[in-house]
């Protein structure tokens, strides 16, 4: 275990010192230090596809920000919902092997599944599990507050799930149907998803940092610490959350340097050093769109977005008029971001120990900005101007709120002078 922790950090190192010859990549160092000093983040990695190759990875500030010590591009982080390409990828290697179809109703597979009316149960397929098409909200207090390992008790609560809109008719996240993917595979198999996972994506591609589960991530060396920040500046340590049978929807714990063999995957059209990881054909369709989350309309900060829709376990958008197909991640104390652009053999993975952080998205973005060779924005500089804006917003709000008191303080005594009830309105016993 030494050796390869020792052999890692070599090839970390001339992964690095590759990317400095790489003129497109000149001071990018400054450039994510300046974000990781504005967002007040612990630490983070991040690792950089093109085509086959990784050509930056590096860590920056701390997995243990107590003990000061440092992240590395092999440090294990949590990466929440990126996971659900994971999940979706296995029905898609399964569809390739005719156990299934995406047209297939999920109760064909998991008879217990029940949903909150008729005719979801009728009507909802494998396909809307996986673009988020069942009408049905996220429900997620259902999970996070009642965490259970038994995944027969997860499946037992979506009848219960009251959808806000028709089948096919509106967008809606929903954790639990990548769960229910996840009890699909496991019923046509015979494996857990977990078994799954292992044996179809993490040993081949070569991921040996990853797993997941909690329990191993604890177990486990060089893992990040989870962090939130309070009050503004405070960096306060969280607890791990253990997603348990939900594991299907995020639980996926990796590092940068491994999550980069999945982008390469996704950018070779599902082939790993010539192995066939995942069908092409499902590469294809999992890249398209199949529901629209919203207009993705041009704005002042990002002129080159056109359109923001989902595909399956993927969220699509254009980037300054680039096609990226990216999932982002969130679950206590940490923040994901897996992203390429297939139209540029570009990919970049952004891990960070900093609960509901912005980083992975500025960072990545910085990185884009040079990759795809667009016009550069100050992400840093934004990131300043939006965390002045929301101080300035938060003081006027206290102060506001300060005068609203002393106003109905001063009412209220007024009214006590002249004899009146401040709660009734009506004269008080002289």
């Amino acid at each position: 275990m030494k050796k390869h922790y020792i052999l890692s950090l070599l090839l970390a190192f001339a992964i690095s010192a590759y990317a400095q010859k790489d003129k497109r990549l000149k001071g990018i160092e400054k450039d994510l230090n300046a974000l990781l000093a504005t967002s007040k983040a612990p630490g983070f990695a991040v690792a950089i596809v093109e085509n086959d190759k990784v050509i930056y990875s590096a860590g920056f500030g701390y997995r243990d920000y107590e003990k000061k010590i440092p992240v590395d591009p092999n440090t294990l982080f949590a990466i929440g919902s990126s996971t659900k390409a994971f999940t979706s990828g296995l029905l898609g290697s399964l569809r390739k092997e005719g156990k299934l179809t995406f047209t297939d109703s999920p109760l064909k597979y998991v008879p217990e599944l029940q949903f909150y009316n008729n005719d979801l149960n009728g009507n909802v397929n494998i396909e809307d599990l996986m673009s988020h098409r069942t009408g049905i909200p996220r429900h997620d207090f259902s999970w996070y507050l009642f965490p259970t390992h038994n995944r027969d008790s997860i499946i037992q609560r979506i009848k219960y799930q009251e959808p806000f809109t028709g089948l096919r008719q509106q967008w809606y996240y929903n954790n639990f149907m990548f769960t229910v993917q996840g009890v699909i595979a496991e019923k046509i198999t015979g494996k857990s998803w977990e078994d799954n996972i292992r044996e179809r994506f993490l040993v081949p591609l070569g991921m040996t940092r990853s797993n997941v589960s909690i329990a191993e991530m604890k177990a486990a060396s060089n893992a990040a610490f989870g962090y939130e920040l309070k009050k503004g500046d405070v960096i306060s340590k969280m607890d791990y959350y253990d997603i348990a049978a939900m594991a299907p929807a995020g639980s996926i714990n990796s590092s940068a340097n491994d999550m980069a063999n999945w982008l390469i995957t996704w950018i070779g059209k599902g082939k790993f050093k010539d192995t066939a990881i995942l069908p092409e054909d499902y590469i294809t369709d999992a890249i398209s769109s199949h529901a629209v989350i919203a207009g993705g309309l041009p704005s002042k900060e990002l002129p080159g977005n056109y359109f923001s829709n989902y595909g399956y376990g993927w969220m699509l958008i254009s980037y300054k008029g680039h096609y990226r197909v990216e999932h982002g991640g969130n679950i206590d104390g940490f923040t994901a971001s897996v992203a390429f652009f297939p139209s540029d053999n570009i990919g970049i993975v952004v891990l960070a120990n900093q609960n509901g952080s912005r980083i992975p998205s500025l960072v990545r973005n910085t990185i884009a900005d040079r990759m795809l060779g667009t016009d550069k924005t100050d992400w840093n500089a934004m990131l300043v101007k939006e965390l002045k804006e929301g101080k300035e917003a938060e003081e006027k709000a206290k102060k506001d709120k300060k005068k609203k008191r002393e106003a109905t303080r001063l009412r209220t005594h007024w009214m006590i002078i002249q004899g009146c009830s401040p709660t009734r309105g009506t004269v008080l016993l002289k």
